[in-house]
């Protein structure tokens, strides 16, 4: 995309936000207005609906959609990043990728007075972890998400140890094994395995996460490295998946995490990566809506000698320093964490609760069978690296990457390109 396209898009974006809050300049004099930016879905509806009916005549809350449908996670980072730099108020709060936390503190108000040590350790620790800069608090987390696979439960269930099979699917098996149970199932006519490839963040986390189970980092030293024997295996695999085995089809370089999903659903694929919630969030979108009772969650392969690793993703909440209802904003946080809407959220749209005693409270979780199996996933969870500079790895990454596996760089020569890249000066359009 060219630099002049790149400033057309931001400009519909901010034009975007700024139409969706209408009546900005009409708020009422009794009551204290302040404006969410996030994907509304209907369980942030129902969020919303509670919290005004709570503080009627006091705060209205309102939203500021910015759908996954329509904006990708980068799209949302650029539009918040402009909309802050601007010193604009209309936005008090907002929702951020956990890994931004560091580039958006620079334009958001500490929170370590208001959200004490009591109120930390009530929220799970890979969720807390990820809402702090510098040693200060900025974000407080309103759900986290992890990485994990989708497959088939019906047409794995035509396996005569079909319940072997989702037991070793359950504690990762190995790619290599992976590709044996392929074998197995080559007589469905639909692709055996997709995953996000695009040109985008979700890429990354796949490829993080099979890195990290390969037991690599793309650090050495302070810089990054991406040019060694195990990163290399990594992206040659995801390569020979699409160009070598012919399992995943090449059409996934064109699609995101949203697109993914119904892709897969559509081509009627066997297993494909995503995230909780999937058969809730997208039940309007799925081809055939039986067949969302026939989807399972199991673990992501990893590789051999290696460890399952599955990426932390999610959303936490900051406030505009430019603000000026701070304390109404505080309110809303402080709201959606109490158990009974963390619960909320999860029954209804599958977003994983971060408060501890949600995972405690065993008659919900007997209740709700997955989220025992979500919680060992978060356990076998890791952060993509907190830098400041994020952005500029990230992009880089995904950018050399989708390449590999469209076929157009080989892998060590993207690697190569994408090291040089994030340890210069260059800047990778999107």
């Amino acid at each position: 995309m060219t630099t002049g396209s790149v400033i057309l898009v931001i400009a519909a974006l901010i034009i975007y936000i700024f139409t969706t809050v209408g009546g900005y300049d009409q708020i009422e004099d009794t009551v204290t207005k302040i404006y969410y930016a996030d994907n509304i879905s209907p369980c942030h509806e129902t969020l919303i609906d509670r919290f005004n009916t709570e503080y009627k005549g006091e705060i209205e809350l309102v939203p500021v959609s910015l759908p996954f449908s329509k904006f990708s996670t980068n799209d949302r980072k650029e539009l918040l990043a402009r909309t802050l730099r601007s010193r604009s108020s209309r936005i008090d709060i907002f929702a951020v990728d956990l890994i931004w936390v560091p580039r958006f503190a620079r334009w958001c108000m500490p929170l370590d007075s208001i959200f004490t040590d009591d109120k930390r350790n009530a929220i799970i620790k890979p969720a807390l972890e990820s809402c702090t800069y510098n040693e200060r608090l900025y974000a407080m987390p309103l759900y986290i998400d992890v990485g994990l696979m989708y497959y088939r439960k019906d047409i794995i269930n035509t396996l005569s140890n079909s319940e072997q099979v989702v037991e070793k699917l359950k504690r990762s098996m190995t790619w290599n094994e992976f590709l044996e149970l392929s074998k197995r199932l080559s007589s469905h006519h639909g692709p055996y395995f997709m995953y996000p490839a695009n040109n985008f963040e979700g890429l990354v986390c796949f490829f993080l996460a099979g890195i990290n189970s390969n037991n690599a980092s793309i650090f050495s030293g302070d810089s990054i490295q991406l040019c060694q024997p195990k990163i290399d295996e990594v992206l040659q695999f995801l390569i020979d998946l699409v160009n070598k085995y012919k399992l995943t089809p090449s059409v996934v370089t064109k699609y995101d995490d949203f697109q993914c999903c119904l892709e897969a659903d559509k081509r009627d694929a066997i297993f494909f990566v995503g995230w909780p919630g999937f058969r809730k969030h997208f039940e309007g979108f799925i081809n055939k809506p039986e067949r969302a009772e026939n989807l399972g969650i199991t673990a992501i392969p990893h590789f051999e000698g290696g460890i399952p690793s599955h990426v932390y993703g999610g959303w936490n909440l900051m406030i505009s320093k430019h603000s000026e209802n701070k304390d109404a904003a505080i309110k809303f946080i402080q709201f959606a964490q109490r158990p009974e809407n963390q619960k909320m959220l999860y029954k209804s749209c599958g977003y994983l609760p971060i408060i501890n005693s949600v995972y405690n409270d065993t008659a919900f979780v007997n209740s709700e069978p997955d989220l025992k199996f979500y919680k060992q996933l978060i356990d076998m969870g890791f952060h993509r690296p907190y830098r400041i500079n994020y952005t500029k790895i990230s992009d880089n990454i995904s950018y050399f990457v989708n390449l590999a596996i469209k076929g157009d760089l080989d892998s060590r020569d993207a690697l190569k390109k994408a090291t040089q890249s994030i340890n210069s000066d260059m800047i990778i359009i999107k």
